[in-house]
Parts: C-alpha cells; sequence; structure tokens
C-alpha cells in the first residue's frame, strides 16, 4: 500500500488549539486542584513508572499545565508526532485524532488528570518507539538475538521535564550518521515512487555486450533512471553500458563482469516500492541498535558477505565473509557483543550437534572416518578408535567429544577471534577458500569465516604491537595455540542489513538470504507502516 503524505498541520494546529482552550477553560484558578491531582493518580496507578514520576513531582502537570512551558512541550510533542511517518513509524500509532476524542470528553480537573496521564503514556510510546524501534526483535524471528538498549521510562520523563521540549524531541531518535543517511534515502525513494518509478522493467533473461533489440533500450532508460547511465540514444550493449552495469553490480553485492544475467537483471528489474521497505526496515534495525557502536569496532554484515573495522567512523579494514547457511540450526544470529582475545593455531572443539548429527554417522560406518578429529572422553583423554563399536550410541548416548588439534587443515584456520558468547559465534580462518569466490557465501554452521584472517590479525594488534605482522608470525611458527588479549577489547556488532548507506555513494542493497527483512517488513505493515509517495 502507497500512501501519499498528508499535511497534518490542520489536525495538529486544531488539536494544539483545543488543547489550549480546554485547559484555559476547564482549570481552576488553583495551579494543580486536589481533583487534577486524583484524576492523575488514579490513571497512573497501574503504571509503575508514571505513578512514580508523579509522585516524585508533586502530581503537577509537565502537559496540562496554563504555564508557557507547558504550552511549549505540547506544541514540541504535537510537532514530533506530525513528523512520525518521515522515520517510517506508523502515524495512527500516536493519533492526534485519537486524543482529540478524549479532549472533548474532559470536563472536570479530574478529567484532565487523567488526560495528562495519557499524554505522559503516548509521549513514552513515542520516545520508545523512535528510539529503540517499535518492534521487539526475538518476536520476530528466533535469529534477532539482539538485546535493544532500551531507556528507562522514568528517567525519560525526567529528562524530558527538564529540558527544552524542541531540542529533546530532535535528540530523540538515533544519532549515527548511518541513520540520517538512511532518512535521506527514504525521502529520495519516496519522491521515485511519485514519479512512477523507473520506467519498464527489462524484458530478457540475459543481456552482453554488443547486444542490440528492445530489451537493451528497456536496460539502458533503466540505467539512465537509477542514475548510473546519462541520458542517451544509444541502443547497442556498448562500453558505456558495461561500466553501468559494473557499477550497479557493485553496488548490489553482485559480481563485476558487466553482463546482465539473470542475477542482475533480477535486481534490475526491482522496483522503488521494494526498495524503500527495505530502507524503512533498515532504519527499524538502526533503532534497534541505536548505542554507541564504539570508536573501534568490528561490524558483520550478513547479507553483504563482509567483515569491517570502523576507526572512528571510518573503514579501515575490510574483507569476505562466509556466514551460516540458510538452514535450520545455520543461521548465523545477529547480536552485539565484544572480542577480548585472539587464538593462533587453535583448537577446533567440535560443537555437539556436528559430533552427532554428522559425524557419528560416518563413523557408525567406518570407525575411522574423519580420522583428523580426535575422541576425548570427559576427563580430556584422547581415546583410541580401536575396539569401540559406534553402533551401540546413539546421538543422545554417544559419551565422547571430538577435537581437531592444530594444524594448516583444520576447520578454524590458522586464527580465531574470539566474542564469548552464548551462541558460540565467532570469527576465524578457513582452509575452504575457494567459497570467498562465489558471490552468494552463506556455508558455514553459523560462525562468520574471513577471506583474510592474518590481515585482519594485524590490523587488531597494531594498536599493541610495534611489529604485528613479526609479533603474530612468531606466535604461528610455534605450532602451538597460543592466546592472545587485546589489550583494548574492540565492540562487535553482527547486523543484518539489505539496504545500507555509504559516507560518499548511492545507497546499497542486498538480498535477503535468511528471508528476516521481509518477516520484519510484514510486522511493521501490520504495526501501520506504510510506504509514502512524496511530492516535490
Amino acid at each position: 500500500m502507497i500512501a501519499a503524505v498528508g499535511l497534518k498541520r490542520l489536525t495538529i494546529v486544531t488539536l494544539a488549539l483545543a488543547c489550549a482552550f480546554l485547559i484555559a477553560s476547564v482549570q481552576s484558578a488553583v495551579a494543580q486542584s486536589v481533583q487534577f491531582k486524583q484524576g492523575v493518580a488514579e490513571a497512573a496507578a497501574s503504571d509503575r513508572d508514571l505513578a512514580a514520576f508523579y509522585k516524585a513531582n508533586g502530581y503537577r502537570p509537565i502537559w496540562t499545565g496554563k504555564g508557557a512551558t507547558d504550552k511549549r512541550r505540547r506544541a514540541a510533542f504535537l510537532d514530533a508526532i506530525s513528523e512520525a511517518g518521515a522515520h517510517g513509524l506508523p502515524e495512527g500509532r500516536y493519533s492526534p485524532e485519537t486524543l482529540g476524542v478524549n479532549l472533548r470528553a474532559v470536563g472536570s480537573d479530574r478529567d484532565l488528570g487523567r488526560l495528562e496521564v495519557q499524554m505522559s503514556q503516548l509521549f513514552l510510546r513515542y520516545a520508545r518507539d523512535i528510539q529503540t524501534g517499535i518492534l521487539t526483535p526475538s518476536d520476530i524471528d528466533e535469529g534477532l538475538v539482539r538485546e535493544v538498549p532500551y531507556r528507562s521510562r522514568q528517567a525519560t520523563l525526567d529528562a524530558f521535564a527538564k529540558s527544552s521540549p524542541a531540542g529533546f524531541f530532535r535528540a530523540l531518535p538515533p544519532t549515527s550518521p548511518e541513520y540520517a543517511r538512511l532518512m535521506k534515502a527514504k525521502l529520495e525513494f519516496e519522491r521515485l515512487v511519485a514519479g512512477g518509478g523507473w520506467g519498464p522493467r527489462v524484458a530478457a533473461d540475459v543481456l552482453k555486450p554488443g547486444a542490440t533489440g528492445a530489451a537493451v533500450i528497456q536496460l539502458r532508460d533503466r540505467l539512465v533512471a537509477m542514475g548510473y547511465m546519462r541520458r542517451n540514444a544509444g541502443a547497442t550493449y556498448d562500453d558505456r553500458m558495461t561500466e553501468a552495469v559494473r557499477a550497479f553490480q557493485e553496488d548490489h553485492g553482485l559480481a563485476t563482469d558487466g553482463v546482465a544475467g539473470p542475477g542482475t537483471l533480477g535486481m534490475i528489474n526491482i522496483e522503488p516500492e521494494t526498495r524503500l521497505a527495505q530502507i524503512i526496515v533498515a532504519m527499524e534495525r538502526e533503532r534497534w541498535i541505536n548505542m554507541p557502536k564504539g570508536k573501534r569496532h568490528i561490524l558483520v554484515n550478513i547479507t553483504d558477505f563482509h567483515a569491517r573495522v570502523i576507526d572512528d567512523g571510518k573503514l579501515t579494514f575490510k574483507t569476505r565473509s562466509v556466514v551460516g547457511k540458510n538452514a535450520d540450526d545455520r543461521r548465523t544470529p545477529e547480536f552485539s557483543d565484544v572480542m577480548e582475545h585472539m587464538v593462533i593455531n587453535p583448537t577446533w572443539y567440535v560443537p555437539r550437534s556436528i559430533t552427532t548429527k554428522e559425524y557419528l554417522p560416518l563413523l557408525q560406518k567406518n570407525p575411522y572416518a574423519v580420522g583428523n578429529l580426535n575422541l576425548v572422553n570427559s576427563r580430556g583423554q584422547v581415546i583410541p578408535r580401536e575396539g569401540i563399536d559406534f553402533t551401540q550410541f546413539t546421538a543422545q548416548s554417544f559419551p565422547f567429544d571430538m577435537r581437531e588439534p592444530p594444524n594448516q587443515g583444520n576447520a578454524l584456520g590458522l586464527v580465531k577471534f574470539m566474542f564469548p558468547n552464548r551462541y558460540n559465534i565467532y570469527l576465524h580462518d578457513t582452509p575452504a577458500k575457494s567459497l570467498f569466490a562465489r558471490e552468494k557465501r552463506d556455508f558455514s554452521h553459523g560462525c562468520v569465516r574471513l577471506n583474510d584472517p592474518f590481515d585482519f590479525a594485524y590490523t587488531l594488534l597494531a594498536r599493541q604491537e610495534r611489529d604485528p605482522v613479526g609479533f603474530f608470525q612468531a606466535q604461528l611458527s610455534t605450532g602451538r595455540e597460543t592466546y592472545v588479549d587485546l589489550k583494548e577489547p574492540v565492540p562487535v556488532h553482527i547486523i543484518y542489513r539489505t539496504a545500507y548507506t555509504e559516507a560518499k555513494g548511492r545507497t546499497q542493497f542486498r538480498n535477503d538470504v535468511y528471508g528476516r527483512d521481509a518477516k520484519i517488513w510484514q510486522a511493521l505493515s501490520d504495526a501501520g507502516v506504510a510506504l509514502r509517495a512524496h511530492q516535490g
């Protein structure tokens, strides 16, 4: 559903005038009557935070008073909720019309006290929504295990009561550059939708350099509309079009071969309404992570198949990654934690699920299968396989663990990077280097494999070692498992963005590899979020 951007200002202004008139006509000459305080106490009784706030402030109003301060608060609040749609929030959730009905029902100071609390409840809902999102991630998908940094409701009210109202509302949304750029991209795509989009889709399965015909003209026109080519009358898939296709592929995580194959044309034929929905989902996701990311932090975008090191807001290192396969129990979860150390020449402690589901069936057929792995008993002793009848065990009764000692072929490669967490997820090297050449790289059991783990290690060690390369290689050459603490632990954020921005350049789009964004968009739609077409 596409909704035109409504001019709600008239409704807001009408409500503000009605509120001011009501307050002037209903409230008694006494600043806060006993009836008003009773109304506040009764309305706030079922809400612990509101009850504590109003008890602490003597049941004085912050919204419905006759003074200039309360008037500024009302005006700032009404102005803020009138712009909720610009943030991809459901405008009806903070309906001025609903509040207007209650205004008309006010006939006493006691009623006004109830309205005071209702406005605080609406304010707290809006403040939480725009700060940390309207959805609870874990309700959407089991892989969304992120802990949202919710603010204290009582502290929010306290801060608002002591702040400049307009300034307070301006500071509520995420202040990250990413959120600001997503807001800009949202407006851009709303204008695209209002203008009819990018024109006809390309009616072809594959187009290659040198091709001609109607489909090439459609491709040309669509690339022009998207800003990848200047307007021209060319009807041949020439060098200009090849470069434009490469640029498009770069912005969409595709192999940059300049050929408009099925994957590229599939992306080119996606309409701006779909991209707009992705941007709105990305804004909701940015609200879930509305907290300091760390002056230095590691960012792993699952859908982009890359890991990055960010220093003071700037990209300082980037490498390809492999993430969890799109299958049950293998998808990489989304969360934030802190990297504390790396392990050079690591031992692979095979997860129980892999041991029993994948390796036990192999051992039951051949007791010497997966000979690179050791059997280990509960005391940590390596157990010879001779004489063991593996067919007697089930997944539940199998009494051994399995480990792979440090070696060149170790499943973890030669280094792993640890941020201890309940999900047993970490970053690591891998001997399976060929997978990094793939366009879509979801192959792991959930952990994140790095294409350039040594360079990643050097980047981290450069903060604490004069010669990070020499230090790392010296530990590596011993062949022994070695733990190296990071003197400055580094926050790690595993995110999932099918739409994201860069400081310079176009908005980037990726495929919804696990289908999580589709679920989020459905939940947002169910909550009342609508796509908007913006004229002008």
